[in-house]
């Protein structure tokens, strides 16, 4: 029989730590006077009592490590069980969303997609505004703890190669969980703290840089206001796509540089591929711009390089509307959205380790077809990608494709255009975050969205966020069998 007790203790443990967090927004509201308050301490208690509930019910005397099915289960409860509870403060104070539309916020900012169902975001108190940037801050280091941790030893998407840097079976991860966890959490606090001083060094006042540093780190995309990056000056979007590219960078070889091993950084294929991919995205827009539009050059460039940079990281902060560019740039973001971040940071998409190894696995079969007796192997920085690796990459991809246009299709039943329900489930599916297509147009928001469709991208972006058959398989009866 499947034991969900461990599993059941965890979450409890995670529900509690997270009703602990809330103390940081009731600090903010105390702070400032604001009726708030009183429904942010509702959320607390209400979330730290189930949680610690939850795991005192769950406690066993002997404690086993997690098996494989264990480990699902968990990754999986969590991504579900924390928005839950994490909507709370959105629905018993401001802006008293419903809990379709709280539940959606609370997604949005735990998966780091930075969709939003929310207008006039500067008028809500600032607990509120730094609670979703704290879900986007703790969404990012915990899908960064869970990359190098579970998806390695779970098999999901390919993600077996990683096993390599150094985590190999689940038995001998665990015991190494804690020490892994410290290392991350002083990386990715860094990063935070280094960004949060680098906007105020460049005029960001000290609340909106806090807000806007804890999401740019998580690629997360929740700001304080509704212009999102349009309200800083140029100097302050220049740090943003410093910090963003940082953000989608592997933390494993943040952890090397920390050791001292910097060539490891320099020498990453996806490291490498990632800039010159942007770097080549950036260049072809702002060309076309320049050819089509008569404007200042500087504004063009920083304008293409900042919003390119944001999808293709998935951080979802914008300053211009990328469809009134034109066909072709609209074109090259769908394509650099679909590609994402590198394999082992807080983006997502399809990744640009899955995407190099597609690439690897098509030129060996068209070096094949001219030379049919050769033994051609696909290779990655170099090294044989066995069928461990490429199998469930290429079921991955096929997953995703699929799953985007089904969840397009259903967000179009729910009375979405079909170029908006496009737009909304590449955007949802990628944890990607950036509002396109006519029906966000007039808000820039996702409000006018149905209710179904709001729940679809709610789920899209949870089968995003875990690599879609880590999700699947959990509906599959003989995953529950001894």
């Amino acid at each position: 029989m499947f034991d969900l007790g461990p599993v059941l203790h965890l979450l409890g443990l995670i529900l509690l730590v997270l009703g602990l967090t809330m103390l940081g927004p009731v600090a903010m509201d105390l702070y400032d006077g604001s009726d708030n308050i009183r429904p942010m301490l509702r959320a607390m208690i209400e979330t730290s009592l189930f949680g610690l509930l939850l795991a005192l019910a769950s406690k066993t005397d002997s404690p086993r490590p997690l098996t494989l099915r264990q480990a699902y289960v968990l990754t999986a409860g969590i991504w579900v069980l924390v928005p839950a509870f994490g909507a709370l403060p959105f629905m018993h104070g401001a802006p008293n969303a419903t809990f379709t539309d709280a539940y959606f916020e609370a997604m949005s900012g735990i998966t780091t997609t930075g969709y939003t169902v929310f207008t006039k975001i500067e008028t809500l108190p600032r607990g509120v505004l730094l609670w979703r940037a704290m879900l986007n801050w703790m969404g990012g280091l915990g899908i960064a703890f869970v990359a190098m941790i579970f998806l390695p030893v779970m098999r999901v998407g390919g993600m077996r190669y990683f096993q390599t840097e150094g985590f190999d079976t689940l038995g001998k991860v665990l015991p190494r969980a804690r020490d892994i966890a410290i290392i991350l959490l002083e990386v990715y606090s860094t990063l935070t703290f280094l960004c949060a001083l680098t906007y105020l060094m460049c005029g960001m006042p000290m609340f909106d840089a806090l807000i806007h540093s804890l999401a740019t780190i998580a690629t997360g995309g929740f700001g304080s206001y509704d212009a999102s990056f349009a309200k800083w000056s140029p100097a302050v979007q220049y740090a943003g796509v410093v910090f963003m590219i940082l953000g989608a960078m592997p933390y494993v070889r943040f952890f090397q540089l920390v050791n001292g091993q910097s060539r490891a950084f320099w020498r990453d294929p996806q490291i490498r591929a990632f800039l010159r991919w942007l770097l080549i995205a950036c260049t072809v827009v702002v060309a076309y711009r320049l050819w089509k539009q008569a404007a200042a050059p500087e504004g063009v460039i920083r304008e293409t390089l900042f919003n390119l940079t944001s999808i293709m990281t998935g951080t979802g902060f914008g300053t211009a509307s990328v469809d009134g560019w034109g066909p072709f740039p609209v074109t090259v973001a769908f394509l650099i959205g679909l590609i994402g971040g590198c394999t082992g940071s807080s983006s997502a998409g399809l990744s640009v380790f899955r995407v190099q190894v597609i690439f690897s696995v098509l030129r060996t079969a068209v070096r094949q077809l001219h030379a049919p007796n050769r033994v051609l192997v696909p290779r990655y920085d170099g090294k044989p990608l066995d069928e461990t690796t490429i199998g469930p990459l290429m079921q991955y991809v096929t997953a995703y494709i699929m799953t985007l246009g089904l969840c397009a299709v259903l967000i179009s039943l729910d009375g979405a255009d079909m170029s908006s329900a496009i737009f909304a489930s590449w955007g949802a599916l990628g944890n990607i975050g950036y509002a396109m297509g006519p029906l966000p147009s007039a808000t820039g928001t996702m409000a006018d969205f149905g209710d179904g469709a709001t729940w679809v991208m709610s789920l899209a972006m949870l089968l995003g966020r875990l690599g879609l058959l880590g999700i699947f398989v959990l509906f599959l009866p003989r995953f529950w069998q001894d």
